[in-house]
């Protein structure tokens, strides 16, 4: 008699803080499609800011999964800590966590008491061998599931990292992507070792493993035709950290994706790792939007603190050939980072000023576990004991610092807002009517806000 596949279900919790986001964490869409090719089943619930928790508790059982997942940022994890022990309160059901925050704080994750799982790394295979754990009512427990992290178990085994063309395509229906907007996954990884970014963090959590994969360009097309075969394409948003290495494979995606695809696109980017002609062959494609993170206009900052060499001239040069090709340009800082001082903030200002993006982003550091900056804030005595209670958010500083206090950083936030807000109506603001105006500044200080 042929055995009958019982295929089980998990439930991906979208945790929302302050505002709805506009994407939904893109790891569980990744594993929602790979446990999907092997007979299991994924839908996802958000969570919307200040969602009762009954209303909540409804959501989980109208899906009656098997087995919940929360896919997490540090930002999101004091909300997601008390959502999930108030469903501990009301259910039982196992619930998984993974993501950025749980891969580098596993010990103090498991030790909520809110969560019996935490993937550490990639998710696909670790999640699908969970639920075939369930499947057949073995104790996962024991199993010594790669990836997987039980409390009392110590540091699990890392499988390798995926083979990313072989890696099916995103689950859509688990992000949220309304009027043709359309995130893309080209690359894994990231090749920098900046000293408070988690991205180069997973890398060296793999060791001498190869963790930055680039996918081939044809697998990147593949994906963007499908997607096309089944809704429109209006615009494209390529999530990779630094979407302009690797010089060759960049050649070839733009001549490839301007003729087939042609819609616009936005990208991010290092200065360092962009010429003239690049910026050209982006425009020629269909680029419209560069991010670049600048993160501070002090030198002796970049280089020393957060171990990303380069002269402002760079920053100048690179900034002036994106707007003269015609796309607009982006900056990123940051605010309040350890060792910064008033001057190197004044020299952040003036850079801007040089710069003059069409927009900028401007966000109070905070210090990820798993990288340099977290360990140098913890041994230095610049984190409180207590900052996994604290709101993980980019306007309120939670460390103690020699030389920045928490009211000057703040002050610091508050003059990056002003300069935004008017440097968009100076900008824009010449065909608003009055009202309007105040509409647009209102928005820009809500975005800042959340980030």
């Amino acid at each position: 008699m042929a055995m009958v596949h019982t295929y089980m279900k998990i439930l991906f919790l979208e945790i929302e803080t302050e505002k709805p986001w506009a994407l939904t964490s893109v790891g569980p869409a990744f594993i929602a499609s790979y446990i999907r090719g092997h007979g299991h089943s994924a839908s996802l619930l958000r969570v919307k800011p200040d969602q009762e928790i009954q209303d909540i508790i409804r959501g989980i059982e109208n899906e009656s999964p098997h087995i919940l997942g929360f896919s997490l940022t540090t930002r999101q994890w004091l909300r997601a800590v008390n959502v999930a022990r108030e469903i501990r309160n009301n259910m039982d059901i196992p619930i998984i966590t993974g993501g950025s925050h749980p891969t580098f704080a596993a010990p103090s994750v498991l030790e909520s008491g809110a969560f019996d799982y935490v993937c550490i790394g990639e998710g696909e295979k670790a999640v699908c061998d969970i639920l075939s754990c369930m499947e057949k009512s073995e104790d996962i427990s024991t199993a010594r599931i790669p990836n997987i992290c039980v409390k009392g178990s110590g540091p699990p085994k890392l499988r390798p990292p995926a083979s990313v063309d072989y890696l099916p395509f995103m689950a859509r229906d688990i992000l949220n992507e309304p009027h043709g907007v359309i995130h893309i996954s080209a690359m894994r990884g990231c090749p920098f070792p900046c000293a408070f970014c988690a991205g180069g963090a997973i890398g060296r959590l793999y060791e001498k493993r190869e963790y930055v994969r680039r996918r081939s360009v044809n697998n990147v097309l593949m994906e963007l035709h499908y997607i096309r075969e089944n809704g429109p394409i209006h615009y494209v948003i390529f999530l990779d950290d630094t979407f302009t290495i690797y010089k060759g494979w960049l050649e070839k995606f733009c001549r490839v994706y301007g003729r087939e695809i042609g819609a616009g696109f936005s990208i991010n980017a290092r200065a360092d790792t962009v010429s003239p002609d690049m910026v050209t062959m982006l425009a020629q494609a269909g680029c419209k939007h560069i991010v670049y993170g600048v993160e501070s206009g002090s030198r002796r900052v970049r280089e020393e603190i957060l171990n990303r060499p380069g002269e402002n001239r760079q920053f100048i040069d690179v900034f002036r050939w994106t707007k003269e090709a015609g796309i607009m340009a982006t900056a990123n800082y940051m605010i309040g980072i350890p060792g910064e001082t008033h001057e190197d903030i004044a020299q952040t200002l003036a850079l801007n000023d040089e710069l003059a993006p069409d927009d900028f982003g401007y966000f109070v550091f905070y210090p990820y576990p798993g990288t340099p900056l977290f360990n140098v804030c913890r041994e230095r005595g610049y984190l409180p004991d207590n900052y996994l209670d604290l709101p993980a958010n980019n306007r309120q500083s939670i460390l103690t610092l020699p030389d920045l206090t928490k009211d000057k950083i703040h002050h610091y936030y508050n003059v990056f807002t002003d300069l935004r807000e008017k440097n968009y109506l100076r900008r824009y603001g010449g065909a608003f009517h009055e009202e309007h105006k105040a509409l647009a500044a209102q928005y820009l200080k809500d975005s800042a806000d959340i980030g």
